[in-house]
């Protein structure tokens, strides 16, 4: 955690005030503030996984691109292909 601490005033919706409170009142966190730290680290965390995601997701996007064009399926063909396969894998 960071050095220097910085007070700030925060606005909750009455059911996540209730929440904090709860939290701090059943011994799970010893202060409110200790509860809104935990999750500003929890979002922190998803919002860089989910980062990491976007940025793997634009990788394989762009090797996708860099492939070539598409070529065309023939539906029927790969369906007869597959059915051949299973009725060997039967024999």
């Amino acid at each position: 955690m960071a050095g220097h601490i910085e007070k700030i005033s925060v606005a909750l919706p009455t059911d996540m005030a209730n929440l904090v409170r709860r939290a701090v009142d059943t011994g799970d966190y010893a202060s409110s503030s200790e509860v809104i730290r935990e999750a500003l680290r929890e979002w922190k965390t998803r919002r860089a996984t989910g980062a990491e995601a976007l940025a793997e997701m634009r990788k394989l996007w762009e090797k996708g691109i860099a492939s070539g064009p598409t070529e065309d399926l023939d539906i029927a063909a790969i369906k007869r292909r597959g059915r051949q396969r299973l009725q060997s894998s039967r024999k």
